[in-house]
């Protein structure tokens, strides 16, 4: 008889393996619309929050993309050298740095525009699917999130 520890043991048994999966995998269907942007996806994702709320601070877009600030500050960097974002330090408190989009980055909006549904193109699974996926996932994250997939 085989011990339980060993049916658990399992890659098949774990759920964090086709959450990876998953995850690379749609992670990936992004670079070809975002290669020619300059962008990764993960830049991609500080785009879309400042593009939604612009004017944040570092802890703020923190926060919305469940990231940490050692994570981020390489992130923002290479968005400022590329000319999409400025920081500035909040005139209350000046350890708290405030994070705006420069023209080219509201610009880069107009540009990146197609990225949503080329995505959702390549990915075969029916909407009602999705937006179940969607709050299952949020449900893993312990979040309630609105919005669309």
């Amino acid at each position: 008889m085989v011990p339980d520890y060993k049916e658990a043991m399992k890659l098949s048994n774990q759920l964090c393996f086709p959450l990876y999966a998953a995850a690379r995998s749609v992670v990936n269907l992004y670079t070809p619309w975002l290669k020619p942007l300059g962008l990764t996806y993960t830049q991609y994702l500080v785009m879309l929050v400042l593009w939604e709320n612009d004017g944040l601070t570092v802890g703020e877009i923190c926060d919305k993309l469940m990231l940490d600030n050692g994570t981020l500050s390489p992130l923002l960097k290479k968005l400022q050298q590329a000319g999409y974002v400025e920081k500035s330090r909040s005139d209350e408190d000046d350890r708290i740095v405030i994070v705006t989009l420069t023209e080219e980055g509201r610009e880069l909006q107009e540009k990146a525009k197609d990225v949503p549904s080329s995505v959702a193109g390549c990915i075969d699974i029916a909407p009602e699917k999705a937006q179940q996926l969607y709050g299952l996932l949020y449900e893993l994250l312990g979040c309630s999130r609105s919005g669309s997939v």
